[in-house]
């Protein structure tokens, strides 16, 4: 058997991060048994579709590095790719479940229907459709449709059966049928329900397995039935557990306490590797112990039989701890393309820049970064006159030793034929020499009055970046002072 999977998303948003995580599901266990992933677009709700959803979608994935085989934009043999487009397709499948008799047209009002639902409530039952349109006569529709009524298409639900499916994830699941009344295969505007218009595509296409979020459960005997009155065999399925956020509470599109959309990843800084490897851990336990894989390592031990059923915890410290890790081993030259822009919007660099110093800069904080993003405010001292000293910088200053230490190493740094980290390291062993300060009474004083901080990166490389005026005129305001 050749594995076909897909992941075929709504175009009704941004690209949110359990939607990445599915779809890294289904790639890389598509990619372990050599089969073929195909991104698929259901827009069949023309209500809540968005303009440039879709090609948002493409872009999310394209950062992600998970390139489909067959689908949207590349094509393939089963095509098009897009609900909207193949509804040529579906009306041929909705005439033959008509004329089986598994469906027929519904010509009931919303107001019908609402007064059904009332009445169910009323009685404390679970509300499903009466089927009262399942025993029109024919000559019954064509008046209907004489009329100009408008109308369904549903499923006729067969009584007192029970659907069920071995889940890759959950082992055995049943519904019966008789909680299920006849449902909607066609909307009044005769467009496919999701129901319909996946399974329809699914069996087409030969998907071969069926992976989604554990929301879809539900929908999983509706689709059997819609199978069944094919005659076709179903896919095996898997149904993801929910995220939750870091109250174990399931996660909500406005909860704000974790960033949810892929592409808010990506303007932060996040590297996609690292977003990957952690969206796989999210459910996912590989045997060991280890938790940086790379894309080949992930797909090489990927299983569903180590997904698990109960919910997983975003932990946003550990993404960023993963993240910071994927930055410090990654090329410099990378991490200051990703820099820049966050630089320049925040008005530090402008078109025209020295490459070489930005680079220097984000060397400076690149083993400390958890996403690069973080670069505007770790440099903004770089690129202020002023400093602000807080009262545990006001004290190191006021220490007794500090205004000989900083008059010693201004005369020494102006003296420099060279000014680099190396000659500024010279200069401070000469000023240890001539004042016989060392240590924290040598280096603490000098980082303070030009930095304003207490703690910080290479103090060497720090003061080489900063610029020689600039270090000067720090120190200057502090020893005039």
């Amino acid at each position: 058997m050749t594995v076909r999977l897909r992941f075929a998303p709504s175009p009704t948003g941004h690209l949110h991060i359990g939607g990445a995580r599915t779809a890294l599901f289904n790639y890389l266990f598509t990619k372990k048994h050599g089969g073929t992933y195909i991104l698929r677009i259901e827009d069949t709700d023309l209500t809540r579709n968005k303009e440039n959803a879709e090609q948002g979608f493409m872009n999310g994935f394209r950062w992600q590095g998970l390139a489909w085989d067959e689908g949207v934009e590349v094509g393939g043999e089963y095509g098009p790719y897009t609900c909207m487009e193949r509804l040529d397709v579906y009306q041929e499948y909705i005439n033959k479940v008509v004329e089986s008799g598994a469906a027929y047209p519904c010509y009931c009002t919303e107001a019908e229907l609402e007064a059904e639902r009332e009445a169910a409530i009323a009685n404390n039952e679970v509300y499903k459709y009466s089927g009262k349109c399942r025993h029109l006569t024919a000559d019954e529709r064509a008046a209907l449709d004489a009329e100009g009524r408008k109308k369904t298409i549903r499923l006729q639900v067969k009584p007192d059966r029970v659907y069920k499916w071995d889940d890759m994830i959950r082992d055995t699941i049943e519904f019966e049928s008789n909680g299920i009344g006849d449902f909607v295969i066609v909307k009044s505007d005769g467009i496919p329900t999701y129901n319909f218009a996946v399974t329809v595509d699914d069996a087409l296409m030969k998907i071969t397995h069926v992976v989604r979020g554990e929301e879809h459960i539900s929908n999983t005997p509706r689709q059997l039935m819609v199978y069944e009155a094919f005659g076709w065999e179903p896919p095996l399925f898997a149904h993801l557990p929910l995220i939750l956020n870091e109250t174990g509470k399931k996660l909500s599109k406005r909860d704000e306490s974790i960033i949810q959309f892929i592409e808010q990843y990506e303007e932060l800084g996040y590297l996609p590797e690292a977003v990957n490897n952690f969206l796989a851990l999210l459910g996912w336990s590989p045997a060991g112990e280890q938790e940086i894989f790379t894309m080949d390592e992930l797909i090489e031990q990927f299983s569903f039989d180590r997904v698990s059923k109960s919910g997983a915890i975003f932990d946003t410290n550990k993404l960023n701890w993963m993240n910071g890790q994927y930055i410090k081993a990654a090329d410099l030259d990378r991490i200051v393309d990703l820099a820049i822009p966050h630089l320049q919007k925040a008005g530090y660099i402008g078109a025209d820049f020295d490459r070489a110093w930005v680079a220097e800069l984000v060397s400076l904080y690149k083993d400390g970064m958890l996403y690069v993003a973080e670069i505007a405010a770790l440099s903004e001292m770089f690129f202020t006159e002023e400093v602000a000293y807080d009262e545990e910088a006001k004290a190191v200053l006021a220490e007794e030793s500090a205004p000989a230490v900083l008059a010693a190493f201004r005369d020494k740094i102006a003296e420099l034929e060279e000014y680099t980290a190396d000659t500024i390291k010279g200069a401070l062993k000469d000023v240890q020499k001539e004042t016989g300060f060392k240590g924290a009474k040598l280096f603490m004083p000098t980082r303070v009055a030009a930095t304003g901080q207490t703690h910080g990166r290479d103090l060497n490389v720090t003061l080489y970046l900063l610029g020689r005026d600039k270090v000067i005129a720090r120190l200057n305001n502090i020893i005039e002072a």
